[in-house]
């Protein structure tokens, strides 16, 4: 009797708190969502439910030309997806070769990578400007205030850890596998295409995903490099909704703040099977 009041217990403490870490994850999005409906235009006071909801902000979203909301989306998208695509395909080939290949400089080159992430592309932010300022004299399209120049700045950052996290799902497949392939007439890289790449799907899926996530909200480079309001991505472009009228442009900010995250949403919901299978099976020793 004891011990069944003890696990009893137990189990009322566990789904408690977790009951209060849901509340304190949802606390802020029921807030902005109170916030896009809320006719007063501020964050700052309002209540739970507005007393008259309406859906004006929404509606401003579309109809200022000053502000392209929907152009910005578009931006964010296109860069998100190319950026992150690319990211999945250098990613793969340089995990596969730390991996699979035995060859000098091979732990040294795995510890520069994990040494140099430890250390934020925030910190060369004087540095990369200048790049793509002389970089732009030479190949306009890389240059400043182009959606190029951005993604090949997100590459840049995103290579180390990624490559970390899918090496650890390559060192799970059997090498056997490959091996097998080659003996029946298979080149090396058509063994990699056609035997490995379908079965690390989970762990591409991953680096997608979460390359996807940091490069669509990313803020502080995006607004460095891009200049015009054409050019401009989500997240720099909202930053001019409260800008100039900080404290009463809220209920557009919070309207365009949801719509913008209706797209990674949507695709981590589809998605959410493989990101955890990617994400559990890669812990594994070198």
């Amino acid at each position: 009797m004891y011990k069944g009041r003890l696990t009893a217990f137990g189990q009322l403490w566990r789904h408690g708190l977790l009951l209060v870490a849901v509340l304190f994850a949802l606390g802020p999005i029921l807030w902005v969502i109170s916030a896009s409906f809320n006719p007063s235009n501020t964050i700052v006071g309002q209540s739970l439910i507005p007393a008259n909801p309406t859906l004006a902000h929404y509606r401003q979203l579309f109809q200022d030309p000053r502000h392209p909301f929907h152009l910005w989306i578009w931006n964010s998208t296109k860069v998100a997806v190319i950026a992150s695509t690319l990211t999945v395909a250098l990613t793969a080939l340089g995990a596969y070769a730390f991996s699979r290949f035995r060859f000098r400089g091979r732990r040294g080159g795995l510890f520069t990578l994990i040494l140099i992430q430890m250390f934020p592309q925030m910190l060369a932010m004087v540095a990369i400007y200048l790049l793509l300022l002389q970089l732009g004299e030479v190949f306009p399209a890389l240059g400043l205030n182009t959606h190029a120049g951005l993604i090949m700045v997100y590459l840049g950052g995103a290579l180390g850890v990624n490559t970390w996290l899918m090496k650890g799902y390559f060192d799970t497949i059997p090498r056997s596998l490959e091996e097998s392939a080659m003996m029946d007439g298979a080149t090396p890289f058509q063994a990699f295409v056609r035997i490995i790449m379908p079965l690390v799907r989970p762990i591409l899926i991953v680096v997608f995903m979460l390359s996807l996530i940091g490069c669509y909200s990313e803020y502080v480079l995006a607004r460095i490099i891009l200049q015009t309001t054409d050019q401009y991505t989500l997240p720099v472009g909202m930053q001019l909704f409260i800008s100039d009228q900080y404290s009463s442009r809220w209920g557009i900010f919070a309207a365009g703040a949801l719509l913008g995250a209706l797209p990674i949403v949507i695709i981590f919901l589809v998605m959410q099977r493989q990101l955890v299978s990617g994400l559990t099976s890669g812990a594994v020793k070198e």
